[in-house]
């Protein structure tokens, strides 16, 4: 299979709504359509802001990667947060998700951020295997938040 890592255009978003609306699915959370193609959109718009990539086997989807830019104070340092990776279930096991956050590491290093950071639920058994797999490092921190 020929695998392709592309940034999301406008002429993507209609690959990308399942595979968004799947990942949600996975969390159990259920933001509307309108409001997920209002992130990509967003996202198109304003790639200093961050990047989606979708990945591709013989043009058809296979998984996306969203990625976020910002800095971090405890490296002195930009990084990119690796906030979402997905690859549908069919394709899981192919190197596609190996390959988007291959990718992810080369817009880091392009835009100079020094790291590419992320986090994962703790029951996500996959993503720990292929994460384990690539040589990342876990984090020692736990993960909070507040509504807004």
């Amino acid at each position: 299979m020929r695998l392709s890592i592309a940034a999301v255009t406008a002429s993507d978003l209609g690959e990308l709504l399942p595979m968004l609306r799947a990942y949600c699915d996975f969390y159990q959370v259920d933001p509307s359509d309108d409001r997920l193609l209002a992130l990509a959109t967003a996202l198109i718009d304003d790639p200093d802001e961050g990047v989606q990539l979708i990945a591709r086997g013989d043009d058809a989807p296979l998984g996306f990667a969203t990625i976020y830019w910002t800095w971090q104070t405890l490296y002195a340092a930009r990084v990119g947060v690796l906030n979402d990776l997905y690859v549908n279930a069919a394709a899981r096991g192919s190197g596609t998700g190996r390959k988007l956050i291959e990718r992810g590491l080369e817009l880091c290093r392009e835009r100079g951020a020094e790291k590419l950071v992320w986090e994962t639920a703790p029951d996500n058994a996959t993503a720990q295997r292929l994460y384990d797999g690539i040589g990342a490092a876990k984090s020692t921190w736990l993960s909070y938040e507040l509504d807004a």
